[in-house]
C-alpha cells in the first residue's frame, strides 16, 4: 500500500511537470505572436510598466519585467532549493549509484556547450558575457514533450531526465552566483548573514510553521536585491533551512507541504508569466545580421548541438569505463532521444540571457533568445522524432506484459 501511494506521488509530480511545460509552450507563443502584432506596443508597455515597492520611507521602483524577473523567480528558486535538498537527503540523489549517470550526464551537457558558444563568439568580450545561455535544461518544458509519448516512456527513463535536470539546476545555480554578480555591498551582506544566523536559529528549533521563514525569507530577499548577489538566490538560501522532517513531530514534512504547495503556483503561473513577459521577440524590420549574429548562433548551436553531444557522450565514457550503469529499461538509443531534449533550455537559458544582457538601458545588435527558442525547439521535434523510433510500441509493451503474466501463471501451477 505504501509503495503503491509512492508511486502514484511520483506520477502526479511528473504530470503536474509536464502540464506546465504545456503551460509554458503556450505562454511563450502567445508573446511571440503578440510582440510582431499590430498591438505590439501594448505588449511592451505592459512589460515596461513602473511598479513600485514601498515600506515606510523604503521605496523601490522597477519595471513589471524586472519585478517578475527578481521577485517572481524567487519562488521558482525556492522550489528548486526545496527540491534538490529534498532529492539529496531523502530521494534518488542520496544513493550514489543513481547519482552518477545524471551527474556524468548534466556535466558534459554543460562544459560542451559552453566550449560551442565560445567558439563562435570568444572574439568579442560583450558576446562572452552570454556563454552559460545553452548550458541549462528545462525540466518542465523538456517532460511536457516527454509525456506526449505516454506509456510508452519508462519510469527510469522520466528519473533520468528529472535527475540530470536536478544537476543542471544546481550549475546553474552556483554559475549565477559566482559569474553573473554586480558590484557586492558590504552593508546588504551583513543583513543576508544575520538573516541566516535566525533561519539557522529557527532550523535548529525546530519551528514547523513557515510564516516565520517565509518573514525573514523576505528580509533576505530584499537585503539580495541590494547586495549585488541576484535576489533569486535567496529562495535557494531559504530552502537550505526549511525543516525536511521534525523528531517528535507528528504529521507531514514542512519542506514537503511548502514544496507541494509551492508547485502548483509555480508550474501554472510564475513561469507561464515568466515565459510570458520575456518571449516577446520584435522582428519588425529585422535584419538577416540581427537574426544570424553569433550570439544567437552559439546558443542555439550550443543547445542543439552542445548538448546532445555532451550529454551522451558523457554517459556513454561513463558506462564503458564502468564509472556508471545504464538502467535495464534504458537502450543507447533512448538514451540519445533524451540527451536531445537536454537542449530545451528555456526557462533557466532566458533568465541567464536577462542578467547577461539585459540591464538598465542595455541594446546589442542580437537578441540571445532567437537561439534560444530556435535551439530549444529543434531539441524538442527531434529529441521526440528519436524517441518515438527508440521506444518500444504499445503493441510490444501489450505483447511483453502478456508474455510475463504468461510466464507467471506456468510458474504457479504445479
Amino acid at each position: 500500500m505504501h509503495k503503491a501511494r509512492k508511486i502514484s506521488i511520483i506520477e502526479d509530480f511528473l504530470q503536474l511537470e509536464s502540464s506546465g511545460g504545456i503551460m509554458l509552450m503556450v505562454a511563450a507563443f502567445s508573446a511571440m505572436i503578440l510582440a510582431n502584432s499590430p498591438w505590439s506596443h501594448y505588449y511592451h508597455d505592459l512589460v515596461e510598466t513602473n511598479v513600485t515597492l514601498a515600506i515606510g520611507k523604503y521605496n523601490l521602483t522597477k519595471h513589471l519585467i524586472h519585478w517578475i524577473n527578481d521577485g517572481l523567480m524567487t519562488a521558482f528558486f525556492l522550489l528548486v532549493g526545496l527540491e534538490l535538498k529534498r532529492e539529496i537527503i531523502d530521494g534518488q540523489l542520496s544513493k550514489i549509484k543513481n547519482v552518477m549517470l545524471p551527474a556524468i550526464g548534466a556535466l558534459g551537457g554543460m562544459i560542451v556547450p559552453a566550449v560551442i558558444y565560445y567558439l563562435f563568439n570568444d572574439s568579442n568580450p560583450v558576446s562572452m558575457r552570454g556563454w552559460a545561455i545553452p548550458v541549462a535544461t528545462d525540466i518542465a518544458f523538456a517532460l511536457g514533450i516527454l509525456s506526449l509519448l505516454g506509456s510508452r516512456v519508462p519510469v527510469s527513463l522520466k528519473i533520468f531526465l528529472t535527475s540530470l535536470a536536478i544537476f543542471d539546476d544546481i550549475g546553474a545555480i552556483i554559475i549565477i552566483a559566482i559569474f553573473y554578480t554586480m558590484d557586492i555591498s558590504l552593508a546588504a551582506l551583513v543583513v543576508v548573514a544575520v538573516c541566516m544566523v535566525i533561519l539557522y536559529i529557527l532550523n535548529k528549533s525546530r519551528i514547523a510553521e513557515r510564516s516565520p521563514y517565509l518573514v525573514v525569507g523576505f528580509i533576505l530577499w530584499l537585503a539580495m536585491l541590494k547586495s549585488g548577489i541576484h535576489a533569486t538566490l535567496s529562495g535557494v538560501i531559504l530552502s537550505m533551512f526549511i525543516p525536511l522532517r521534525l523528531k517528535g513531530r507528528r504529521g507531514g514534512s514542512p519542506l514537503k507541504e511548502l514544496e507541494h504547495d509551492l508547485h502548483t503556483t509555480v508550474a501554472f503561473f510564475i513561469l507561464p508569466v515568466f515565459a510570458f513577459v520575456n518571449s516577446g521577440i520584435g522582428l519588425h524590420g529585422a535584419t538577416a545580421a540581427y537574426i544570424f549574429h553569433n550570439v544567437s548562433v552559439g546558443v542555439g548551436t550550443g543547445l542543439f548541438i552542445g548538448k546532445q553531444i555532451g550529454v551522451f557522450l558523457f554517459c556513454w565514457i561513463a558506462i564503458k569505463l564502468n564509472i556508471a550503469r545504464l538502467p535495464r529499461s534504458i537502450s543507447f538509443s533512448s538514451l540519445y532521444g533524451v540527451s536531445i531534449l537536454c537542449g530545451i533550455g528555456f526557462t533557466m537559458s532566458i533568465f541567464i540571457g536577462t542578467l547577461a544582457f539585459h540591464g538598465p538601458g542595455a541594446s546589442y545588435p542580437f537578441d540571445e533568445r532567437i537561439g534560444i527558442i530556435i535551439g530549444s525547439a529543434l531539441s524538442g521535434i527531434v529529441g521526440l522524432a528519436v524517441l518515438n523510433k527508440s521506444l518500444p510500441s504499445i503493441e510490444e509493451l501489450q505483447q511483453a506484459d502478456e508474455a510475463e503474466n504468461k510466464g507467471q501463471q506456468q510458474q504457479v501451477k504445479p
